[in-house]
């Protein structure tokens, strides 16, 4: 009973955020298809908070959306910028060509 459970929660985590799982798979951009899922994400905190009758909590809802997107893209932007030009994070290490400090 737990397994089958768990396996129906991990199936539906990925088919709504993971973009290679996701209809959203179909757009070639992982840009587009980011900016995209933030929108939906916007649009559901808004919905749940229109359906509860709060707009405090909407406020709420928003911004804590705002920053855990805001969280995921930073990571996402430093995980890119460590692929495709590590020497960002040697420059400025504090040390001189010669391995001495400056």
């Amino acid at each position: 009973m737990f397994a089958s459970t768990g396996s129906v929660v991990v199936y539906a985590w990925n088919f709504m955020f993971h973009h290679e799982v996701s209809p959203l798979r179909n757009i070639p951009d992982v840009g587009t298809r980011h900016y995209v899922l933030q929108i939906l994400g916007v649009m559901w905190a808004v919905s749940f908070s229109t359906a509860i009758g709060s707009y405090t909590f909407l406020a709420a809802s928003v911004l804590g959306h705002t920053v855990l997107i805001a969280a995921a893209a930073i990571t996402v932007a430093t995980f890119t910028a460590a692929t495709k030009k590590p020497e960002l994070f040697v420059r400025g290490s504090g040390r001189r060509s010669d391995g001495e400090h400056e």
